[in-house]
């Protein structure tokens, strides 16, 4: 491997786990990315890690039933802390040094979000996935990874998806969808281009953090793409 980053943060669907089944984790699925990270640290990459909860919980859906959003937003972060922890149990298994830190206070299971114990986790070679979102509602996984990916002043963010980069329309229901090799963050934006919140793309533009978006489908998916290879879109500032 020829690794073109040194820092990234990878952010996972919640969908992204389920692998076959209509609710919960696939251990395979797990096993699978978990055997990928490896192979990645193996090749002097440091890796964050931020996980959405879509396959335990989606508190969007219940909001218009009546839910308070706050709520709502709450137990969605709880969700990623399950996922987190089972992450870090499947890198654990495949001898790789993990730690789960979260923006919500549960020391019993983790530990919480510091800044600069972040960055000392990393520093030592170690995993570091961010769970609970920011802490507080109303905010995405997404922007919650693009502000993590700030912090810890990552190479790039990495978007793994169902499909295999950004494109034009759904290409799930549009056959005839084109998908962008590379796109600016002002067109993801004015296009509304459904890959990321918009609060997260700015924050990534802010902060010059390109956002390479990829399916994690494809064989050996991140190994390729932390390598340059394979199919993505990169969306950064300025477009060639």
């Amino acid at each position: 491997m020829k690794p073109v980053y040194k820092r990234i943060l990878l952010k996972l669907s919640g969908e992204g786990l389920l692998g076959g089944k209509p609710f919960g984790i696939s251990s395979e699925v797990v096993r699978n990315l978990a055997s990928q990270i490896k192979t990645v640290c193996a090749a002097g990459v440091e890796v964050c890690i931020v996980v959405g909860a879509g396959n335990i919980y989606r508190g969007a859906r219940d909001v218009p039933a009546g839910m308070n959003r706050a709520v709502a937003d709450q137990i969605g972060m709880l969700a990623t802390v399950m996922n987190g922890l089972y992450i870090q149990n499947a890198l654990e298994a495949e001898g790789v040094p993990a730690r789960v830190m979260s923006g919500l206070s549960i020391p019993q299971v983790c530990e919480n979000y510091i800044y600069r114990r972040a960055l000392r986790h990393l520093d030592k070679g170690r995993v570091v996935i961010f769970v609970a979102g920011t802490g507080n509602p109303y905010f995405t996984t997404d922007t919650g990874a693009a502000l993590r990916a700030s912090e810890m002043q990552c190479d790039v963010i990495l978007k793994a998806t169902q499909v295999s980069g950004v494109y034009d329309s759904d290409p799930r229901t549009n056959p005839a969808a084109v998908r962008f090799n590379e796109v600016s963050f002002d067109e993801v934006i004015s296009r509304q281009l459904k890959v990321m919140d918009t609060a997260a793309v700015a924050l990534a533009r802010e902060n010059n953090i390109p956002i390479v978006v990829f399916s994690q489908h494809e064989a050996d998916a991140l190994s390729r793409v932390v390598c340059g290879q394979g199919e993505f879109t990169v969306i950064r500032k300025e477009v060639k």
